[in-house]
């Protein structure tokens, strides 16, 4: 019975690779558990059962802790560099059309709230469409 068990928890890490969402490693460390398990213990009606608890008390306690750690604790990309940041108007920045430059590189910008905004100002970057940022008057 425990080698049975030991393929299903490498099956269910299989899958765990291929959808990385700390989703079926909770039922891979069960299986493992019940695999140790099997060897004291016979009854396959408790093998389930026990397995079935181990999966329910790791989606409870070991889930929300591997998300936790899992999880980006900074920003990357377009977020991470530009969002939040500020930066100088060179054109004047309308709800239609606008230039400024952050780290020495020119973006196209809109203001937020389709107020004008004049070359020289110092704006916060509030989101990006694509090449487009998207900005606030810096207050």
């Amino acid at each position: 019975m425990w080698q049975f068990l030991c393929v299903v928890g490498i099956a269910f890490v299989i899958l765990e690779i291929f959808t990385p969402s700390m989703f079926f490693l909770n039922f891979a460390l069960a299986a493992f558990i019940t695999a140790a398990i099997s060897y004291v213990y016979a009854s396959k009606f408790g093998l389930v059962l026990i397995f079935f608890v181990l999966s329910f008390l790791s989606f409870a306690f070991l889930r929300p802790l591997l998300l936790r750690r899992n999880s980006k604790e900074t920003e990357t990309g377009i977020s991470g560099k530009y969002i939040g940041k500020s930066a100088r108007v060179t054109e004047d920045v309308t709800d239609s059309k606008g230039v400024i430059t952050i780290y020495d590189e020119r973006w196209d910008a809109r203001s937020i709230d389709t107020s004008l905004i004049p070359a020289g100002s110092e704006v916060k970057i509030v989101k990006n469409d694509g090449l487009i940022m998207f900005v606030e008057n810096n207050k």
